[in-house]
């Protein structure tokens, strides 16, 4: 296939236009960013959204990659001297790799075969003529006894004609119509079924599959991923079980074309050794795959969405944020920073067992409050979160009685990932002098006042949003949450000013080496005035700035415009807009009210065209102007701030709560509500009304504030079961 035939192939395959499509293909193989044709690019791409765009690009990876493995294949057949116009055209036309690597099958190097074997000894002619199926007269042992040869260990025509079966057994298993029939078998009638390892005494985690059988149909993808990781860990034995008999009669009715023949009974013998002995074993790797990879899919796909949520958390702006990390024997860790993210003073403390210095503890802990104004105390998730948050509850409620209108409170931090970032070299060069349990303090009382900023310095597979996620395809995974990543902080954008190397790494055309350059500019050269300035830049050509421009912000630039998501490209356009309906473009937040007044009825084509600009545009423009400097977000729900805490035996049946989704997975979403377990709110527990939630995502995400239900208490095993309310 050209790149125009792949291009309408995929336009069809995607509801799209060949235009789109050739122009996505266009943009992307010059080195445009997915964010900057999504905001950037809409006239020509036809208001194509990241989703879209990132669907053509992995469609066009996919489909480039299947013609270079076409041309290699081609090359090996044609290397043997064996490829017909017939195969060559069956070649071609293959539209996906399964059937174009059953297309090879027969010419691939392998290892020498019982079916080679038995050509050696010459009996390919005798195979070929049982597998015409045209003779339908005589004793087939007839045929057989000319290569009777000792020589060859081949002493009578019963063994001949046994051995000349291999051959026959090793076309079937060849023949493309055949597999395509077991395949269709397979997937729609066998039977999945997994049973303990006898071996095994000890309680594990699969409890639920040691008698497990479901239609291969039916399974779910957190079932096969729990199922490999089962067998991986040697716990679990899997098959995969099929009507035999039935499957049999099937498949001699694709390979037996004349019943008259005389050879017939032998060819269902070859059909049954081909299917027990390389079919099936062949088409059960091949279905485990396909289902893994599917499997891999949905759990990449459920990561990356969670992973989505929470960096978009809404960040607490203009907190003085007390970081900390708890722990038993080594003490829970403190650190202080301010407004900004910088580090101001910490220490340990031992409020928790075996210590229990708690009145040392609260001594320390005010003091720093006090000197530094402190307003928020973000408490990691980690071993001995629940001891501690009981303890700076304490101090709060002991403060109040002193101070009943001090704004203090505390939020509990998921910390997964805070050790592999206070280990990485980003973490030694941003806090050279101080050791790695305090940088990775420092990282959780961070992320209360900026997620997104601190979580982009993280591993996305440490951040523990996932299902499974060390079990799946990891260079998947990695391109997806660098996808998720890079959406994220393009769609937010970054201060010029104070954004760190590692976010800066994210923006779009920005490379590693170029976004430490701007750090290294702006440390030399004092802050940025400008967007133009980051051409200074050695690396930053006119391509690059055209790609990362709009996503940077300059709050008090030079230009107002530097601190909107308005490309410097349409800066004209903006002023021409604002000069037609007397908008004075220094002064934007001092004019909302006019300036949201002035759009409101609008001919959009006429004025887009007035400023010389399409429409998208111009409705990027206008957005930004009504809202400059706008984090998208501030619209998004606060995280929930506790001043007191409750322990598991405060719960009852019965009992209302607020709560933070902190994940959610296939069967439902993990709640924290404020005790030490989080608790399930499943699947079937979040519809409203009657109707049935096919997918947790659709009513839920991470980081959502719920309002739940308590319905189920187990103390003694720590579970505790939610409805939504």
């Amino acid at each position: 296939m050209t790149d125009s035939q792949i291009f309408s192939h995929i336009a069809s395959s995607l509801s799209l236009s060949h235009k789109q499509v050739q122009t996505v293909a266009g943009f992307i193989d010059e080195g445009a960013t997915i964010p900057f044709l999504a905001r950037y690019r809409q006239e020509a791409t036809g208001g194509l959204d990241e989703e879209q765009l990132r669907a053509v690009r992995d469609s066009i990876d996919f489909h480039r990659t299947l013609e270079d493995r076409k041309k290699t294949i081609l090359k090996a057949i044609k290397e043997q001297e064996k490829l017909t116009p017939e195969l060559e055209e069956k070649i071609v036309g293959c539209k996906d790799l399964k059937t174009l690597e059953d297309l090879y099958l027969p010419y691939k190097k392998k290892r020498k075969t019982r079916g080679d074997m038995a050509k050696e000894k010459g009996l390919e002619p005798l195979a070929k003529k049982i597998w015409d199926q045209e003779i339908t007269s005589g004793n087939p042992l007839d045929h057989a006894r000319e290569f009777v040869s000792d020589e060859h260990e081949l002493p009578d025509a019963e063994t001949v004609l046994k051995t000349s079966l291999d051959i026959v057994a090793e076309w079937i298993n060849e023949s493309v119509e055949v597999r395509d029939e077991l395949r269709s078998l397979i997937r729609k009638h066998a039977i999945i079924k997994s049973e303990k390892n006898p071996a095994i005494d000890q309680r594990t985690n699969f409890e639920d599959y040691y008698e497990f059988s479901v239609r291969v149909p039916h399974i779910k993808p957190h079932q096969v991923l729990a199922l490999n990781r089962g067998e991986r860990e040697n716990i679990l034995f899997i098959n995969l079980e099929l009507n035999e008999s039935r499957t049999l009669e099937n498949l001699d009715d694709v390979v037996i074309s004349n019943d008259l023949s005389i050879f017939t009974p032998y060819i269902q013998d070859a059909v049954e050794d081909a299917y027990k002995r390389l079919l099936m074993p062949s088409l059960e790797r091949e279905l485990r795959k396909e289902l893994t990879e599917q499997a891999d899919e949905h759990a990449i796909q459920t990561f990356a969405t969670n992973m989505k949520s929470l960096l978009l958390q809404p960040p607490l702006k203009d907190q003085v944020v007390m970081g900390v990390d708890p722990a038993f024997r080594t003490g829970c860790k403190i650190a202080v920073i301010d407004e900004i993210g910088n580090y101001k003073e910490g220490t340990t403390i031992y409020p928790t067992p075996p210590q229990k210095k708690v009145a040392e503890g609260a001594k320390t802990v005010n003091h720093l409050i006090d000197k530094y104004d402190v307003t928020l105390i973000a408490i990691g998730n980690g071993t001995a979160s629940r001891e501690t948050e009981q303890f700076i509850a304490e101090v709060i409620q002991t403060r109040k009685e002193g101070k009943p209108d001090e704004n203090l409170s505390y939020l509990i931090i998921s910390e997964a990932g805070a050790s592999v970032y206070s280990a990485s070299t980003v973490a030694r060069e941003e806090f050279p002098d101080l050791d790695a349990a305090q940088r990775g303090n420092i990282s959780i009382a961070r992320r209360a006042q900026d997620p997104l900023a601190e979580l982009v310095k993280i591993d996305p597979k440490s951040i523990g949003v996932g299902l499974y996620q060390h079990d799946v395809n990891q260079s998947e995974l990695a391109k997806k949450l660098d996808d998720v990543v890079e959406s994220c902080v393009n769609e937010v954008g970054v201060n010029l000013n104070t954004a760190s190397a590692p976010l800066l790494t994210h923006i779009s055309g920005l490379s590693r080496s170029v976004a430490k350059k701007i750090v290294e500019f702006r440390e030399k050269k004092g802050r940025f005035k400008s967007r133009e300035q980051i051409k200074e830049i050695s690396g930053v050509g006119d391509f690059r700035f055209q790609q990362a421009a709009g996503f940077m912000r300059i709050p008090e630039g030079e230009h107002p415009l530097d601190n909107t998501a308005i490309h410097p490209e349409s800066y004209d356009a903006t002023e021409k807009l604002c000069n037609l309906f007397g908008i004075d473009i220094e002064n934007l937040s001092g004019q909302q009210k006019k300036i949201e007044s002035a759009f409101a009825n609008i001919n959009k084509v006429e004025v887009a065209e007035q400023v010389g600009v399409g429409v998208p545009t111009l409705e990027l423009i206008i957005e930004n102007l009504q809202k400059p400097g706008r984090d998208p977000r501030e619209s998004l729900p606060k995280p929930l701030l506790r001043q007191d805490v409750m322990k598991m035996e405060d719960l009852s049946t019965g009992m209302k709560l607020e709560g933070t989704v902190r994940n959610v997975v296939d069967f439902g979403a993990f709640v924290d509500i404020g005790v030490k377990q989080d608790g399930l709110l499943h699947i079937s527990q979040m519809s409203k009304g009657r109707q049935r939630v096919e997918d947790p995502h659709d009513v839920v995400s991470v980081g959502d504030i719920v309002n739940v239900e308590i319905t189920k208490l187990d103390l003694e095993r720590g579970r505790i079961g939610l409805s939504l309310v």
